[in-house]
């Protein structure tokens, strides 16, 4: 398994993309902003919204200065906005308990708002260079096909999957290692269109050299956006982000004419804190 590292490596030093939270500038408020925001987000969608952010709220405690609805229309049309209420949560706990520096340590990460098993191993490794096993979808089809010769990895993170990771991650600059694994996932060794060919481990990759066999594992699900709930809470997001002052029904229901679908999606946008109700006056983003 160590003879995947060096042409995963070199590849990556020749193929990696120039993305700002790479860079050896960011500091580890960046690397974690980026993660919150790539979480089940094209990088293309990322980066405009990320850099007004950061020129925005360069700290976390600057961050932590502004009203949470604040954070909630800086994140635009990024989707799944609950991410920026935690992610406004995590800089006033990285504000009041950590002294404004986003902490290094794994589980100090793991206890802050918003961040899971992922993020806290993702933030430790690219924001510190700690070695953790930084697992994304990326990282686990790589190492899926490669090393256990299967098409894509299982629906969740499994115990044995987890071990096989962990002996692959090199004691000298882990995170460069994990980096260049999830590089090589989005650009090459993709879901749908794998370019075997362009693949720098193509001659020892497993699932290759077994004909590359189909997914033959449980279901995977699949998210529509049509019509949904999701598309309502966003179409009703986004009148209540280009408004300064509180939206009456009237507007909110030219957003979305599903009367029933409409009050379905604004009852769960309160429930989320996402949305604060003005009595009298309409609806708006939080304070």
């Amino acid at each position: 398994m160590n003879a995947l590292r060096e042409p995963v490596l070199s590849w990556y030093d020749d193929h990696a993309r120039d993305l700002p939270w790479r860079r050896p500038e960011a500091t580890p408020w960046a690397v974690m902003v980026s993660e919150f925001m790539l979480q089940q987000t094209p990088v293309a969608r990322v980066l405009p919204v990320y850099a007004t952010w950061l020129e925005r709220w360069p700290v976390p405690a600057a961050l932590a200065d502004a009203p949470s609805g604040e954070a909630v229309r800086a994140w635009g049309r990024l989707g799944y906005p609950r991410r920026a209420l935690r992610l406004h949560a995590a800089a006033t706990r990285i504000t009041d308990r950590h002294d404004g520096q986003v902490p290094a340590d794994y589980d100090e990460l793991r206890a802050l708002p918003g961040v899971g098993d992922y993020t806290a191993a993702a933030i430790a490794s690219f924001g510190f260079g700690r070695r953790h096993t930084v697992l994304d979808t990326n990282v686990r089809r790589v190492l899926a096909r490669a090393v256990a010769g299967q098409a894509l990895p299982g629906p969740s993170v499994s115990r044995a999957e987890r071990e096989l990771a962990e002996t692959l991650v090199p004691l000298e600059r882990p995170e460069r290692w994990a980096v260049a694994v999830m590089e090589l996932g989005a650009l090459v060794c993709t879901a749908a269109d794998p370019r075997c060919e362009a693949c720098p481990v193509a001659a020892l990759c497993r699932w290759r050299a077994a004909g590359r066999p189909p997914y033959d594992g449980p279901p995977r699900r699949t998210q529509k956006w049509a019509g949904t709930d999701r598309q309502c809470r966003g179409a009703l997001l986004a009148v209540l982000r280009d408004d300064d002052g509180p939206v009456t029904v009237a507007a909110l229901e030219t957003a979305w004419p599903d009367g029933p679908q409409r009050t379905r999606a604004l009852a769960g946008l309160l429930d989320d804190g996402l949305v604060v109700e003005q009595v009298g006056q309409g609806y708006s983003l939080p304070g």
